[in-house]
């Protein structure tokens, strides 16, 4: 009988010892691997572009390249090292011959995500953040998320150097410019945030993002909130008051609105109280994908009377296409409508979606602008030139 309670006390224990093992184990999956799997999942390349033209190459090389839109931030990857995941990171960025990359925070997802009808109930972000291992104040603070991922670029930065800057004024931006005609092998970003929930209903926090070096801010995301409604949300109305004080702020201090996500009667309230260009950073347009998701003339055509401009996006339901082509092709229809002056690039990399390529393709777009019939330097505008005149009007001098 004792050598049975013996037996069974030693049984015990190792089966204690190999479960707390096995939590052990899983806990570290969870961590290490978990968000990996996460990643290559939801940011992936659709295939391999045909390699560009002599002439598209030639030109792609001479080219000021600007994209409006990355969430890379959102990811557990270091910005200054080569991955092969997702869509965006320096060594990439260079290869693509990219000259500056809009940084998107992303601070809340609900779950079911879709373009017609979401509410805030629930959070995807923060089981990333968890998984992820972020500071636990971002478990429940999206103000919190929003500081986070700012610090992340700006630590990016300084491990870089010099081969990555963070762009905050127009002063930057001038030294910038200068610097990479002498040396192209660099590359810069600066911040922008989707949705205004990350204010947290204070508006005493754009000061505070603006400090952290945000310069650019959509009122919505996927979600209805108290600045206003999203084309995704719920009700989709127009801007809040409160949402009309944050536009007027956001433009005194050369913060730059962007209009992407927003309902039909937000973009049209913002609009009618704008005195700065805004931007649509990563889009569709309804001439040739409509759905949901995507612009209307009559928008377009507002967002081109404020100076603006709009990033055509990259992935299914921003072109109803999967390649360079199709991309060329929602870029044609927007500048036939509103002139080439209003059209720029707006990939979504690493927003959670399938794109023809990550960033190191660009030159497809350039082969397939030539194939569209753009001029060199129509191309030029549509790379990154028209972004470069927004940014030199929006942000502030120094």
């Amino acid at each position: 009988m004792v050598k049975t309670r013996w037996i069974s006390s030693k049984f015990i224990k190792r089966t204690a010892v190999a479960i707390v093992v096995l939590l052990l184990l899983a806990v570290a999956a969870f961590f290490l691997i978990v968000p990996q799997i996460l990643d290559r999942r939801l940011n992936r390349i659709s295939g391999t572009p045909p390699p560009p033209s002599d002439r598209a190459t030639k030109l792609h090389q001479s080219l000021f390249i600007i994209d409006l839109h990355a969430d890379t931030l959102l990811w557990d990857r270091d910005l200054l090292a080569r991955s092969t995941r997702g869509h965006v990171d320096v060594p990439r960025l260079i290869e693509g011959h990219v000259a500056i990359q809009a940084f998107t925070i992303v601070t809340r997802v609900p779950r079911g995500l879709n373009i017609e009808k979401n509410d805030d109930r629930t959070d995807l972000v923060f089981w990333i953040a968890i998984a992820e291992r972020w500071p636990s104040a971002t478990w429940s603070s999206l103000k919190a998320r929003t500081l986070y991922q700012a610090a992340k670029l700006d630590r990016a930065a300084a491990r870089s150097n010099g081969s990555f800057t963070v762009i905050r004024t127009a002063a930057d931006l001038t030294e910038y410019v200068k610097r990479r005609e002498a040396n192209p092998a660099c590359t810069a970003g600066w911040l922008g945030i989707e949705g205004a929930q990350a204010l947290e209903g204070d508006l005493n926090n754009v000061d505070v993002f603006f400090d952290h070096g945000v310069r650019m801010m959509a009122p919505t995301h996927f979600f209805d909130n108290d600045i206003g409604g999203s084309a995704h949300g719920l009700v989709k109305g127009g801007l809040t008051p409160k949402g009309v004080e944050m536009i007027k702020r956001m433009q005194a201090k050369s913060m730059i609105v962007d209009l992407a996500h927003a309902s039909s009667a937000v973009i049209r309230d913002a609009l009618a109280i704008s005195t700065k260009p805004v931007v649509v950073s990563h889009t569709g347009v309804k001439g040739t994908c409509d759905n949901t998701r995507n612009l209307s003339d009559a928008e377009i055509v507002g967002i081109a009377k404020t100076g603006g401009v709009i990033g055509i996006g990259f992935w299914e339901q921003a072109i109803c296409g999967n390649d360079a082509k199709a991309i060329a092709q929602a870029i044609r229809y927007t500048a036939n409508l509103v002139g080439v002056a209003h059209v720029a690039l707006g990939s979504d990399f690493d927003g959670a979606v399938t794109t023809p390529f990550d960033t190191t393709g660009l030159a497809a777009i350039t082969d397939a602008l030539i194939e569209q019939g753009f001029t060199d330097d129509e191309i030029r505008l549509i790379m990154g030139g028209n972004t470069l005149r927004v940014l030199k009007e929006g942000l502030p001098k120094g």
